[in-house]
């Protein structure tokens, strides 16, 4: 009962806010009589997407395959390079701008230059999600390898500890915090960078990002809106498993 107490009390505002923005947005649409082209209602937008609802679930799986495959891909890659970047302060300093240089260009500045050169196909989709979510698991799990306590480490030091031992023992288990920290970050921008992709991808693969474009170049914005929405759940489911999974992980880590 605790437990569903404290769900409710989470999930009860958002909820209520929700409902009441829905309300007037319903409102102001009918209200001031706004074209269905230019604004539709919240009823026309679910209407479109019950009609289309075959689709838009292939589409919504599709895109999470090539958002989940470019967070898995960003978390191993990132925690190696983020293991090479802890182990001298020289080598971050060569190559930590390379890896800022991922997080300023913008995806959907290269989007175009990564489908032409790897193909379409999705693994251009997942190669541009990898990109976007790698800089969060770099940044995070490097500093959860070289924010440890100088103590700790001149205890290891004393009892003539080896350098994997001090790793394994240490760092690693340090770094599995900002580890998580980075996956959450990084689980709301492989839906984007999955997205970005699928616009330039086109017709191969039937996605919510190529939904996006079709829908919006043909001036069917109920169907675009409910495009929209579905990937924002889309991103918002990936964030809540990837949380859950995060403090799950990060109590037993604590009791140990």
């Amino acid at each position: 009962m605790k437990l569903l107490a404290r769900l409710a009390a989470a999930v009860a505002p958002p909820l209520l806010v929700f409902v009441a923005f829905v309300v007037l947005w319903h409102a102001v649409v009918r209200v001031w009589g706004i074209e269905r082209f230019v604004l539709p209602s919240p009823l026309d937008v679910l209407a479109v997407a019950r009609e289309n609802g075959s689709q838009l679930a292939k589409a919504t799986l599709l895109t999470a395959i090539s958002a989940l495959g470019g967070l898995v891909a960003s978390t191993l890659v990132g925690s190696m390079i983020a293991f090479v970047f802890a182990q001298s302060r020289l080598i971050q300093r060569c190559l930590f701008p390379y890896a800022i240089f991922l997080q300023t260009v913008p995806i959907i500045a290269i989007a175009p230059l990564i489908v032409m050169s790897a193909g379409h196909g999705l693994h251009s989709v997942v190669l541009c999600a990898f990109i976007v979510s790698l800089f969060p698991i770099i940044t995070n799990t490097t500093a959860g390898l070289t924010d440890v306590d100088p103590t700790l480490v001149e205890l290891f030091e004393v009892n003539n500890a080896s350098l994997l031992q001090v790793v394994w023992k240490l760092r690693l288990p340090n770094a599995v915090p900002y580890l998580i920290n980075g996956i959450r970050i990084s689980s709301g921008l492989t839906v984007i960078g999955s997205i970005v992709g699928e616009q330039f991808v086109g017709p191969a693969q039937v996605s919510l990002g190529y939904l996006i474009v079709q829908t919006s170049a043909h001036l069917r914005t109920d169907y675009l809106l409910a495009s929209i929405i579905a990937s924002t759940l889309l991103g918002l489911a990936i964030f809540i498993s990837v949380t859950l999974a995060g403090n799950l992980i990060l109590s037993r880590w604590k009791e140990t």
